[in-house]
């Protein structure tokens, strides 16, 4: 097995988190406790409980958001970070601590080696631990199949949020990443600047404190809105190859 530290990578996990004083505390130990050899970079995104006053009194790594940017906006702003800061790798990574991070570094073997642009932590592989509700899972392969038909790449777990990417698309990401849920679309934005896209099985947990964020209501507008954020962002990566030839 090849190891960061075997390989001297410069590696950060970037965490967004909003409203998550339930949950940061927990998920800072478990990671400084378990792979104390990669940094890591909170995102506050304009948080209105405590999750800002915690990490400054914990002396946390964070970013403060002065306003809500939504996870695409916290996301983007930790990639940022990390081309600024001369990393080799960047993790997405979700301050609720579903993820584990003793998947870490299996996940970064096919980066380090060079087989792969960007991997995707999937609950759908093996199925194993947390699966999300039904309704999620139906949604969640509706989008599958619908970057299916439009890229020709079928990912399981396109809203996985447990993904690392390499330096290559820390540069991409840091200028071009989708905002409000962008999870699905950034799958196709990789795909449309010939990202290798590889998925690692791993074993989620469901949220332990806090609230998500995305109600039913909110999972119809998900829906809609990611389908055509998918659609407009194929169609346009098109038009500019297009463009391009002319």
């Amino acid at each position: 097995m090849v190891t960061t530290m075997e390989k001297d990578i410069k590696a950060l996990i970037i965490i967004p988190a909003y409203n998550e004083s339930e949950n940061i505390v927990r998920v800072i130990n478990h990671l400084t406790t378990q792979a104390p050899q990669f940094d890591y970079l909170i995102v506050n995104d304009g948080s209105t409980d405590t999750t800002l006053n915690i990490c400054a009194n914990q002396h946390y790594q964070y970013l403060n958001l002065p306003i809500n940017l939504g996870i695409g906006g916290a996301v983007q702003a930790g990639y940022v970070y990390a081309r600024r800061n001369n990393y080799d790798i960047a993790v997405q990574m979700d301050g609720d601590g579903q993820h584990d991070i003793a998947y870490l570094e299996k996940m970064l073997e096919p980066l380090i080696s060079g087989e792969a642009d960007i991997v995707i932590g999937s609950r759908f592989l093996k199925k194993e631990g947390f699966q999300s509700s039904k309704t999620r899972r139906i949604g969640i392969s509706i989008l599958s199949m619908l970057i299916k038909l439009t890229t020709g790449q079928r990912i399981m777990d396109v809203t996985s949020g447990y993904r690392a990417v390499n330096r290559r698309f820390i540069d991409v990401y840091s200028r071009d990443y989708p905002t409000d849920y962008p999870e699905p679309e950034a799958i196709v934005t990789a795909i449309m600047h010939g990202g290798r896209i590889t998925e690692m099985p791993v074993q989620m947990k469901a949220r332990e404190g806090g609230t998500s964020s995305i109600t039913f209501r909110k999972s119809i507008y998900y829906m809609i809105k990611v389908t055509l954020a998918i659609l407009i962002c194929r169609l346009s990566y098109g038009f500019r190859r297009e463009r391009k030839r002319v």
